[in-house]
């Protein structure tokens, strides 16, 4: 499964990895489930969000604009303010294998969530 993640800027690597622990929880999955993490390229230089994704062991793959706009999200996002139609749930979707979202995008204080397989 993919991890799409959205987060506010500054947000710290124990926000993103409270968050992520939070999320896989909620579905009762773990982070051995997750294929990798996808983000805007916008995000690209958040040093939190790359330091958690690191800590986890994991990848993160950030997504040009037009990759990001070409899937409609099922949730409103304050990305339009960037021009984007979304991050977290885009994100996760343009990566996955199946192109269903298993968890719509939800806040975690900082940061957002969606999850895809």
């Amino acid at each position: 499964m993919i991890v799409g993640i959205g987060a506010r800027r500054g947000v710290t690597k124990q926000e993103v990895i409270g968050a992520v622990g939070e999320a896989l929880a909620d579905l009762h999955l773990s982070l051995a489930d997750v294929e990798c993490f996808a983000s805007s390229v916008l995000k690209a230089d958040e040093e939190g969000l790359i330091e958690a994704v690191l800590e986890m062991g994991k990848n993160i793959v950030f997504l040009e604009d037009d990759v990001l706009n070409e899937t409609v999200p099922l949730s409103e996002s304050q990305a339009e303010r960037f021009g984007l139609k979304g991050v977290a749930e885009p994100a996760a979707l343009a990566l996955s294998s199946h192109k269903k979202l298993i968890s719509k995008k939800k806040v975690y204080g900082r940061v957002t969530i969606a999850i895809a397989e």
